[in-house]
């Protein structure tokens, strides 16, 4: 179809709802479903496993496991962002990695310990294909829309998002917890996985069908492309460097970040091993804790959008940092499921928050140019290497004391220097 005029509801919605259909990926496999189907592979006295000639603690398979993911995906997407640049075709590559995500969530169904490395591939790809595919989503957002429509329009987005993957939750929910047995409960885990692969590679054709194709420019695809892309990413970077504002804001999220996307990816694994739930309460505890962040996530997308209108985007982004930090010790001292609700809310409303805000805000630092792909290639290296070196330390602090409560304490430090970080840029708008 024609391209539609930038700052058109109609493109605006389209790319919006490219969050419904691929969050249910965040939500079921890597927050929910998945974790606990993985926890209840291993017995409880003995939760090891042997892969890559090692034994590992079968938390540290999966954390490591999913660094390596975001290691690949962080040196990986600046080159494909400057090719998609290079050669105005941003969707395709987009589309190549929800394809590879929803491969990848469909073939967990047959995740098992005894083929465990067909079975961490299929993963690799799920996660690979997520991320991967948020660098070219991210970047069309200055595309689409004009600054003073970014912060909605990201926040709209987080919003479907929510609420997309918390009815499929919902339903996987249902088709868990109609079975008696145990068996029969993980069979159901396994068709969820499929639910999650048709979702996402369904919904997604609607953003396809509408968003254009990429940036014009008249260049095409040859053997000095891969070089393009690498000059093209030098030149950004110099840009970038002169930039202090974009540069002390990407300092900045970058430490933020690390914490936060650590917590969302371990919480339910922490809540299944440090949380005194009730015998049989388990599975159910914890997707009812997830479904608290999902909603609360809703209305804090939206006050935290309201907030930044009224306060600027910088000076609420550390009022939300603030509240990270205080998460971190009261996660400390958790020790009953009631406790563990409570945090969730609190989580779910900074959980959104923080998200669409830093992206938004990002969005609006950015100089004119037609290259947006390449600038948020920037941003999605430093989110992830964040992500990286988060779950490392992460990992590392709870394989050596043999306790998840100071992993997560020690990610209170992360936060305090992102607020000291985000006080040295420089004010303005916005």
């Amino acid at each position: 179809m024609a391209d539609l005029k930038k700052g058109s509801k109609k493109l605006l919605n389209a790319w919006a709802f490219y969050d419904w259909a691929n969050s249910v990926y965040t939500l079921t496999i890597a927050s929910s479903i998945f974790p606990i189907f993985y926890s209840a592979l291993f017995a409880e006295e003995l939760k090891k496993v042997s892969a890559f000639g090692f034994e590992f603690k079968s938390t540290a398979l999966i954390t490591f496991v999913t660094a390596f993911t975001f290691l690949v995906v962080a040196f990986s997407s600046p080159l494909l962002s400057g090719i998609a640049d290079y050669v105005g075709n941003k969707k395709t590559f987009m589309k190549f990695f929800c394809y590879v995500g929803g491969a990848g969530c469909i073939g967990l169904y047959w995740f098992s310990l005894e083929h465990i490395y067909i079975s961490l591939l299929f993963y690799f790809m799920g996660l690979i294909g997520y991320w991967g595919s948020l660098v070219f989503y991210n970047s069309y957002l200055p595309d689409i829309a004009f600054p003073e429509q970014q912060d909605k329009i990201s926040a709209k987005g987080f919003s479907m998002g929510y609420i997309g993957s918390v009815l499929l939750l919902l339903i996987n929910l249902a088709m868990v917890m109609s079975q008696e047995t145990g068996e029969a409960k993980m069979q159901m885990m396994r068709y969820s996985f499929l639910t999650v692969g048709i979702w996402w590679v369904v919904f997604a054709q609607y953003t396809f069908y509408i968003l254009p194709k990429g940036t014009s420019n008249g260049n095409k695809m040859s053997t000095s492309v891969v070089f393009n892309g690498f000059k093209e990413l030098k030149q950004v970077w110099q840009q970038l460097k002169q930039n202090l504002r974009l540069k002390r804001y990407l300092g900045a999220f970058f430490v933020f970040s690390m914490a936060v996307q650590t917590i969302m990816l371990v919480a339910v694994y922490f809540g299944e091993e440090e949380i005194a739930w009730a015998e049989d309460g388990k599975t159910m505890g914890l997707i009812v804790s997830i479904l608290v962040i999902q909603v609360v996530a809703v209305i804090g997308a939206v006050l935290t959008s309201r907030a930044s209108a009224k306060f600027g985007n910088i000076q609420t982004l550390i009022a939300v940092n603030v509240i990270w930090m205080g998460l971190c010790f009261y996660a400390y001292f958790m020790e009953t499921p009631a406790q563990f609700y409570i945090a969730a809310g609190l989580v779910g409303l900074v959980m959104g928050g923080i998200q669409s805000l830093a992206r938004s805000t990002y969005s609006k630092f950015l100089p004119e140019t037609k290259d947006t792909t390449s600038y948020f290639s920037f941003y999605d290296v430093a989110e992830k290497i964040g992500i990286v070196i988060g779950m490392i330390i992460y990992g590392t602090i709870d394989q050596i004391t043999g306790s998840m409560r100071n992993s997560i304490l020690f990610l209170f430090v992360f936060f305090l220097i992102g607020i000291i970080l985000l006080f040295r840029v420089p004010r303005g708008n916005p």
